[in-house]
C-alpha cells in the first residue's frame, strides 16, 4: 500500500461510519459542524441537485439542508463531509493534485472576498450576509479561478446567471 492509498484508507475510516456510504443526520439536540474544504464553499452556492452519483447527491442535499438550518462550517484540508461518498471508490478524485490546487485557489479568493482568512481550522456560519457576499463575488468572477477545469463550471455559471434562483442553498440561514 503506497502513501496515498494509506491516506485514503485512513480518511475513509474517519469520515465514514462502518457500513454507511454517507454521514448520518444529526440528532436535533446534538451540536454538529459541517466539515468543508474551501472549494466546496463555492459548490454550495450553485448546487441544484446534480452530482457524481445518487449517493453523492443525497449527501449534498443533506449538507445543503444543514447549511440552510444555520449549522456552522469548519474549513478542512482534503476530503470533507461532501467528499465522504466518493472515498469508497478505488481512486477518489478528491485526493488528486488538481482538486487540492482548486482548494488553494478557492481559499485565496474566498479570503479576499470575505476579508477573512479561509484556512483549515476556521469556523464560520453561512448566514444570509455571508452567502450574499459570496454570491456577489461569484457572479463578478472574483472567486471563479478555483472553478477552472471543473466539469460543473457551465452549470454553475447558468445558476449564477439566474441570480441563484434555482440553488438549493436558500441564503436564509439565521444571522
Amino acid at each position: 500500500m503506497d502513501a496515498q492509498e494509506a491516506l485514503i484508507s485512513d480518511l475513509r475510516q474517519r469520515l465514514l461510519k462502518k457500513g454507511a456510504g454517507r454521514p448520518t443526520l444529526p440528532r436535533r439536540n446534538a451540536p454538529m459542524t459541517i466539515r468543508l474544504r474551501p472549494h466546496h464553499l463555492l459548490c454550495t452556492l450553485t448546487y441544484v441537485g446534480h452530482g457524481y452519483s445518487r449517493e453523492f447527491i443525497r449527501n449534498m442535499d443533506t449538507t445543503i439542508a444543514r447549511l440552510n438550518e444555520g449549522e456552522p462550517v469548519l474549513i478542512v484540508e482534503g476530503p470533507d463531509d461532501i467528499c465522504a461518498p466518493l472515498l469508497s471508490h478505488d481512486k477518489p478524485h478528491c485526493m488528486r493534485e488538481s482538486v487540492l490546487e482548486r482548494d488553494r485557489a478557492a481559499a485565496h479568493s474566498l479570503s479576499r472576498a470575505l476579508n477573512l482568512n479561509i484556512e483549515p481550522g476556521r469556523q464560520a456560519r453561512l448566514n444570509h450576509r455571508m452567502i450574499h457576499r459570496l454570491r456577489d463575488n461569484f457572479q463578478a468572477g472574483r472567486t471563479r479561478k478555483a472553478c477552472l477545469g471543473c466539469q460543473w463550471i457551465r452549470l454553475c455559471t447558468e445558476v449564477a446567471n439566474t441570480d441563484f434562483s434555482t440553488s438549493f442553498l436558500t441564503g436564509k440561514a439565521p444571522d
